[in-house]
């Protein structure tokens, strides 16, 4: 699939639906030196902070990646057609500790064009970014009590901000406005 350069100001999609709907997929580490794993997640958020396009993403400690967003500085999200979606739902299920799941799943890791990590050349959405800043989740600070049934083994997740340093995409998220 020939993903094309999209301008920050031409970046367009349904931000929820992605997430919530299509999900992506979170790879973190370093493609050349082969250490690196990805997650499928479909929380997180796109916009704008410290006057820089941003994503914001969660990891829970428990899972493996969270081993290699704390350790390198970038990572990426890939979005995938609805066709990708059985296979996501296999890399969501798995953890990379126990087996090559990225072998297994068929799809391609490649070398994003800016930052270390990987992206996927099935991809029809690639974003690029580099850490800018992390918190961890403190549950004193839920507003909501029912975000607490979230987190049953009180695997709180690990907030990163990423600043969105490229995008590539097929025609769909590309604004021609």
């Amino acid at each position: 699939m020939e993903l094309k350069p999209i301008p920050f100001n031409k970046f367009q999609l349904k931000r929820i639906s992605l997430l919530d709907e299509q999900w992506l997929l979170l790879s973190a580490g370093d493609f050349a030196r082969k250490e690196f794993n990805s997650m499928v997640i479909s929380w997180g958020s796109l916009g704008v902070m410290w006057s820089k396009p941003f994503v914001q993403v969660v990891v829970r400690p428990t899972r493996y990646t969270y081993e290699f967003i704390n350790k390198f500085p970038d990572f990426t999200l890939c979005a995938f057609s609805e066709e990708y979606r059985k296979i996501l739902n296999k890399l969501g299920s798995k953890t990379g500790r126990e087996i090559d799941k990225i072998a297994h799943s068929g799809l391609t890791p490649c070398p994003a064009e800016i930052v270390a990590a990987p992206v996927y050349a099935e991809a029809e959405l690639v974003l690029e970014c580099r850490k800018m800043y992390w918190q961890d989740m403190n549950p004193a600070n839920f507003l909501d009590e029912k975000i607490n049934k979230c987190y049953t083994s009180d695997d709180y997740h690990r907030i990163y901000f990423g600043e969105l340093l490229a995008v590539r995409g097929v025609d769909k998220f590309c604004s021609q406005a």
